[in-house]
């Protein structure tokens, strides 16, 4: 049986009416102070049974006209894919998901986009008892193991991004490689489980998204870095960076990943980095290395 777009409206109805959502600036989710509540878009959800991608459908609707908050939801994608096009299997029981935005952002900002969605993500989770970390700079990590992740794609003019589409991929009831975990196995065990189906997961993810872009556009990168990196797994643990060796340190103003080079007594002669004598601080883009599965909190 396919989503029910009925179900999915009314639990984002009831998100908006009760307020009890808070990604708030911390990583506990709870605050005192009341939530943020993405007022200023409007969802026009659309769901297939099966798609190549939802980014794909979505970008196909967008040319035609559609406005921003159109959402595309499908119960399979036949070439669905991550980061750098790397295959995301997308058998029925995941959550499959993209959202129209229409950014005002300059071009080398964009990997933001996928830093507010993820932390727009996490604390979300956390809000319901489900303590998700961040993996940079796409990936939800529950237990140390995959529970999703963001493929966030641009159009760009004159310097500045004027549509993004937001992807994102939950495990719930799918089957998942040993690298992965999936939201029903995890909260079997509770007697009143904080996500009861398929349609509240995709409510709350929409609301994740969109608070996420938010709050980033109305506070800036300086409030949401430092609340993304308290979510981040990897702060301070050992990397290799094309034979170097190194130390993760977090995130950079546009969205890097920064890297502490040490020293080496017998570097690499075809690296680029100049770690062989001194203590060198890098900006990493996505796909430069791979932490691997499964990961521990730092």
């Amino acid at each position: 049986m396919g989503l029910n777009q009925d179900c999915i409206e009314n639990f984002l109805r009831r998100l908006r009416s009760q307020h009890s959502l808070n990604p708030g600036m911390t990583d506990g989710g709870f605050a005192s102070h009341p939530s943020l509540s993405p007022s200023s878009l409007d969802f026009s959800i659309q769901i297939f049974d099966q798609v190549s991608s939802t980014n794909e459908t979505l970008w196909t609707l967008l040319a035609a006209g559609a406005p921003p908050g159109t959402v595309v939801i499908a119960t399979r994608q036949t070439a669905g894919k991550g980061q750098r096009g790397r295959q995301w299997d997308s058998s029925p029981g995941g959550l499959y998901l993209s959202l129209a935005l229409t950014p005002n952002l300059s071009a080398r900002d964009a990997l933001l986009l996928t830093l507010c969605s993820a932390w727009g993500l996490a604390t979300t989770f956390r809000a319901y008892n489900i303590p998700v970390s961040l993996k940079w700079p796409n990936d939800l990590i529950l237990e140390g193991y995959k529970l999703g992740g963001i493929l966030t794609e641009t159009k760009i003019h004159q310097g500045q991004i004027t549509k993004a589409v937001v992807g994102v991929g939950i495990n719930w009831s799918n089957p998942v490689p040993e690298t992965g975990i999936n939201l029903q196995t995890f909260l079997g065990d509770r007697p009143h489980p904080e996500i009861t189906s398929l349609e509240m997961l995709a409510a709350l993810t929409l609301w994740a998204v969109a608070s996420g872009y938010q709050t980033f556009d109305e506070k800036g990168v300086g409030t949401l870095l430092p609340s993304y990196q308290n979510l981040m797994v990897g702060i301070g643990q050992p990397v290799a960076v094309e034979g170097s060796a190194g130390v993760v340190l977090g995130v950079g103003d546009t969205g890097e990943l920064r890297v502490r080079l040490t020293p080496s007594s017998s570097p690499d002669p075809n690296s680029t980095f100049t770690s062989a004598s001194t203590i060198e601080e890098i900006e990493l883009m996505p796909g430069t290395i791979n932490q691997g599965y499964p990961i521990l909190r730092a």
